[in-house]
C-alpha cells in the first residue's frame, strides 16, 4: 500500500468536513500522478489543510459499485462526452461497513450535483426496488427514460484507498491511491503506481488546482468508472481517453507518462 505524507496536517472529523464544505454540489477537476508526484504533492500543499481522520486513519479504504443499462448508457453518455451525464452506483467505506446509494449527475454547466440515500452494505452489489426507484426519479430529471432503471446491473467495481483533504478556502481535495477494478466476469486491472487527485469547488479553480498547473499537471478526463471500463474492455468507444489509455491505464506504465514533479 502506498502511504501518503499526511501525518504535518492538523485533522478534520467528518462531521466538520460535512458542515464545512459538503460539496454535492461542485465543479470537479482531476489530475493523474504517479506516486512520487503525489508525494511531493502533498509535501508542497499549504500547511494549513486539514486532512480527515477517521479512527486514526487518514487513508480509508473504498469500494463503489457502479451500474449500468446493457447498452451502457452511462458510459456512452461519458464516452461521447453528452452535456447532461448520470452514474448509479453504490459507494461503501470499508472499514466501517457504511455504504450510500448515489446518483452523479453532470448538467451541461459542468456543476456536479450528488444526491444519496444510506444503503444496507450487504445489499451493496445490487439495487433493491427502493434503489431502482431512486435512479428512476433522476434518469427522468434527466429527460431520460425513467424505465432505464428497471435495466440497471453491475457493470465494474472500483476499490482504493482514499485521503479526504480540507482547503482553508473550504476546497476539497481527494487523492485516491492503490487502484484496482473489476468487472462482473472477473477481469481485472491493478495500478498500484497511478494516483488520481480530484480538486472539488463551488466554482472557480483552487489554490491547489494553480500548484499543479504551475507543475504543468493539467486536468485530464479520467473517470474511475469509464475510463476503468474502457481500459477492461478495449471492444467500446474510448476515443475520449486513448491518451489515457495508452499511457496511465497500462499496467507497465512508466513515469515519463504521468504527471510527475510538483
Amino acid at each position: 500500500m502506498f502511504s501518503l505524507p499526511l501525518a504535518t496536517f492538523p485533522d478534520v472529523t467528518l462531521d466538520e468536513l460535512n458542515e464545512d464544505a459538503e460539496m454535492l454540489t461542485r465543479i470537479d477537476r482531476k489530475y493523474v500522478l504517479d506516486r512520487d508526484g503525489a508525494d511531493a504533492f502533498v509535501r508542497a500543499l499549504d500547511p494549513r489543510m486539514r486532512v480527515l481522520e477517521i479512527d486514526g486513519r487518514r487513508q480509508s479504504a473504498y469500494e463503489t459499485v457502479y451500474f449500468d443499462t446493457p447498452d451502457l448508457l452511462s458510459y456512452r453518455m461519458s464516452a461521447q462526452s453528452r452535456r447532461v451525464r448520470i452514474k448509479v452506483r453504490t459507494r461503501t467505506y470499508v472499514e466501517s461497513r457504511t455504504s450510500f446509494l448515489e446518483v452523479k449527475t453532470r448538467g451541461g454547466n459542468d456543476v456536479t450535483v450528488k444526491d444519496r440515500i444510506g444503503y444496507q452494505w450487504i445489499r451493496r452489489g445490487a439495487l433493491s426496488k427502493e434503489g431502482r426507484a431512486f435512479a428512476s426519479d433522476a434518469f427522468d430529471m434527466l429527460g431520460q427514460r425513467a424505465e432505464s432503471a428497471d435495466d440497471l446491473h453491475v457493470a465494474i467495481t472500483t476499490r482504493y484507498r482514499r485521503a479526504t483533504l480540507l482547503a482553508p478556502d473550504d476546497g476539497r481535495i481527494t487523492i485516491d491511491t492503490d487502484l484496482n477494478w473489476m468487472l462482473p466476469d472477473g477481469r481485472s486491472l491493478d495500478l498500484p503506481d497511478l494516483v488520481i487527485v480530484e480538486t472539488k469547488s463551488r466554482s472557480a479553480a483552487t489554490d491547489v488546482d494553480r500548484l499543479l498547473w504551475r507543475a504543468r499537471c493539467r486536468p485530464q478526463p479520467v473517470s474511475k468508472f469509464a475510463t476503468g471500463l474502457a481500459a477492461l474492455r478495449p471492444e467500446l468507444p474510448h476515443n475520449r481517453w486513448a491518451r489515457l489509455l495508452r499511457g496511465p491505464f497500462t499496467p507497465d506504465t512508466s513515469k515519463e507518462q504521468l504527471c510527475a514533479a510538483v
